[in-house]
């Protein structure tokens, strides 16, 4: 298993890699070896379950969530050279690929001894990510070329899927996220003069957090009290900060940085409303998490959003960077408790459906169909 990035680093698409093994660390019959990346200046090896190893390279990490080309390239390299080494020492059935891009390119490098499993997650699909229009020109007839090499290739919502299908036009199966029901609960909702928005993100460009704290006026202007705690790090932190004080919102937009994973559920417990503004998205974890939680959510028309928000049922999808309409959702939350409360409990059913169990039943029956795979779906065979 590749991924280059896996908690502490990274975001959504680490920690679903980190649920999933969770799963198999129940299934004594599969071994599997991740090749990640260290938060630290080391690299080391770590069990992570009797029948799960976690290889963690060095790559000079500086953020834990959010990644240099440096970075990247760095991981690239020393992970090409480390699965070609543990191909030498081991033998091996599948390789599962989690991100097409850098992971899928070692997988593509090292086609002819394993096959490969992709798993796309976002960025690594060309017009996902606004802040890499310039690499996807580059990199998209490599994108093409490793997803045509691929035993399968998995994305993990439709939008996504469609997407891809606009760089080539090949059959891309669906695996969604999903989430500990057991872990993320819910609490009682009560919004009165004071309802507490909550934001678990990134703070990066693409989550479009400016959009929400453009819209905080809005809404304090109908509750004096109301409140908005953005949780998470990146590199447009400061730049949030500044735009919180130049529009007088100190005393009711908090930034404080990264909440640890496992005191996540109780931040949800203590929130009324879930918000997320994403320019763009595969399946969001932290909107999977909210609703778990039991929590209305105001989200954008994007990705796997419209699996997750049932307009008017358990929220609100409004078009990425539409200040007045992402205030306009929130307020038809906040300005009704009783439906509120209604939203919450349907949010809670939609989570019910979507553990990490039937997540991980689905790969492992796509490691099994896929192990041994004599010959690759497609593609000329050629080098990159």
């Amino acid at each position: 298993m590749l991924n280059y990035e896996f908690p502490p680093i990274g975001g959504g698409g680490a920690n679903a890699n980190h649920y999933i093994l969770k799963e198999f660390a129940a299934r004594p019959g599969l071994s599997i070896d991740l090749v990640t990346s260290s938060e630290t200046r080391a690299d080391r090896t770590e069990r992570f379950a009797p029948n799960i190893t976690l290889h963690r390279l060095n790559v000079r990490k500086k953020a834990l969530h959010y990644w240099t080309q440096g970075e990247v390239l760095r991981w690239l390299r020393r992970a090409r050279r480390y699965v070609k080494r543990s191909l030498d020492l081991s033998s091996y059935d599948v390789c599962h690929a989690i991100f097409g891009f850098p992971s899928g390119l070692v997988a593509y490098l090292v086609r002819k001894r394993l096959p490969y499993i992709v798993s796309l997650r976002g960025s690594d699909v060309p017009g996902f990510n606004q802040r890499f229009s310039a690499q996807y020109v580059v990199l998209r007839p490599v994108f093409r070329r490793i997803w045509r090499r691929a035993a399968a290739v998995i994305a993990n919502s439709e939008g996504l899927r469609d997407l891809a299908l606009e760089t080539d036009d090949l059959p891309i199966g669906i695996i969604p996220n999903g989430v500990d029901t057991d872990e993320f609960t819910p609490a009682e909702i009560f919004i009165g003069p004071g309802p507490r928005l909550i934001c678990v993100s990134r703070l990066i460009e693409r989550k479009g957090i400016d959009t929400l704290i453009h819209a905080m006026p809005a809404v304090i202007e109908k509750h004096p009290r109301a409140t908005l705690t953005v949780f998470g790090e990146g590199n447009i932190k400061e730049p949030l900060e500044e735009l919180v004080r130049s529009l007088g919102l100190s005393e009711s937009v908090r930034l404080p940085g990264r909440v640890a994973h496992e005191d996540l559920p109780a931040r949800y417990r203590e929130a009324d409303l879930f918000v997320l503004p994403s320019k763009n998205e595969g399946m969001s974890n932290t909107v999977l998490e909210a609703v778990a939680s039991g929590l209305p959510v105001v989200g954008t028309t994007v990705g796997g959003n419209d699996a997750l928000v049932r307009e008017g049922e358990n929220g609100f999808l409004v078009a990425p960077q539409d200040t007045a309409a992402l205030a306009h959702a929130i307020l038809s939350v906040t300005e009704n408790p009783e439906a509120a409360r209604d939203m919450g409990r349907r949010s809670r059913e939609i989570a019910e459906r979507m553990g990490w169990h039937q997540v991980a039943e689905k790969y492992a029956g796509l490691y099994a169909s896929c192990a041994g795979a004599a010959e690759p779906r497609a593609g000329d065979g050629e080098d990159i």
